[in-house]
């Protein structure tokens, strides 16, 4: 008998289990994950408030919080419903780009016009899950600065600035990466209206129109 208890002490204690997820860390680490989900869930539930508020119909909290949701929303949140427009849109808008750029040799150049426009629509094209960058990043982008600008590319409001640093931003993105400095970008869009289906008696001009953005500088980083 003495031996079974004495053999039984010897042996080593058996350890539970780990209890799965979250529950399964130490105290500190619980603490610490619970305040990462308290604040991704605050998150989140603020962002849903703001599109809520920004998409609704004009009411009292949307009119008197409306700066801190158009903080909120622009650029990269804005929805609107032009889905469900009863005239959709019947031109083909093309936005191009090129840089004047200092290369490694020192050489200073200018780009030709490269159509980014076109690199996203080869990027979605056989694509079945295209990400939101390649269909709206660059098109809500020109719409933004369309929209808050005149015909002579001239601020109508105090979202201008902030289009065409958003735009710049953009532009510099895609054509940087071959190891030339860009000192200048410019931007341009390309109108073509599409033709009337073959059955129509209806006369469409397809010729394809621009509006030429001035020369924006690029701060050097």
């Amino acid at each position: 008998m003495v031996s079974k208890d004495r053999e039984a002490a010897q042996q080593p204690p058996v350890r539970r289990p780990r209890a799965p997820g979250i529950a399964g860390l130490s105290t500190p680490y619980r603490i610490v994950a619970a305040l990462a989900l308290g604040a991704v869930a605050v998150t989140a539930c603020w962002h849903l408030a703001m599109v809520f508020l920004h998409v609704a119909p004009s009411n009292t909290v949307s009119k008197r919080h409306a700066r801190t949701v158009d903080d909120w929303i622009y650029p990269e949140f804005e929805q609107n419903w032009k889905l469900f427009a009863p005239n959709p849109l019947q031109q083909n808008i093309a936005v191009e780009a090129r840089a004047q750029v200092r290369t490694a040799a020192g050489q200073l150049t200018t780009t030709g016009w490269r159509d980014l426009s076109a690199e996203d629509a080869a990027a979605i094209r056989h694509n079945p899950l295209p990400s939101h960058t390649q269909q709206n990043e660059l098109r809500r982008a020109w719409d933004f600065f369309t929209g808050s600008h005149d015909e002579d590319n001239k601020a109508n409001g105090d979202r201008g600035a902030l289009s065409e640093a958003y735009l710049q931003r953009i532009a510099v993105a895609r054509l940087g990466g071959n190891g030339d400095r860009i000192l200048r970008i410019q931007l341009r869009s390309a109108t073509t209206s599409v033709a009337a289906p073959p059955w129509s008696a209806e006369k469409t001009d397809t010729q394809t129109y621009y509006r030429e953005l001035p020369w924006w500088t690029v701060p050097s980083v």
